[in-house]
């Protein structure tokens, strides 16, 4: 998917919401950049496996792991449950 954004007076530049949806990017979200003479690269730094619901089912969206997929899910429930409850 390609898009044209502008540069603003502080070098920032916003990437459009199609692109942040299908790359499930959120605030606070971090990119890699990488520079060459004539491209630029972004690149979401993926820190933990990610789950995704989609159509009302848990979906893995990360890298093959070794890790239980039952496992995760459980503690991505404990995370929501504490943050519903604070």
């Amino acid at each position: 998917m390609k898009s044209r954004v502008a540069v603003d007076k502080a070098g920032r530049v916003v990437i459009p919401k199609p692109i942040r949806d299908k790359l499930r990017l959120g605030p606070g979200d971090e990119l890699q950049i990488e520079g060459e003479p004539e491209h630029i690269t972004l690149r979401p730094v993926r820190t933990q496996a990610a789950l995704a619901k989609e159509y009302g089912i848990w979906v893995y969206q990360g890298q093959p792991s070794d890790v239980s997929i039952p496992e995760l899910i459980e503690r991505e429930r404990e995370r929501r449950m504490r943050e519903f409850t604070e």
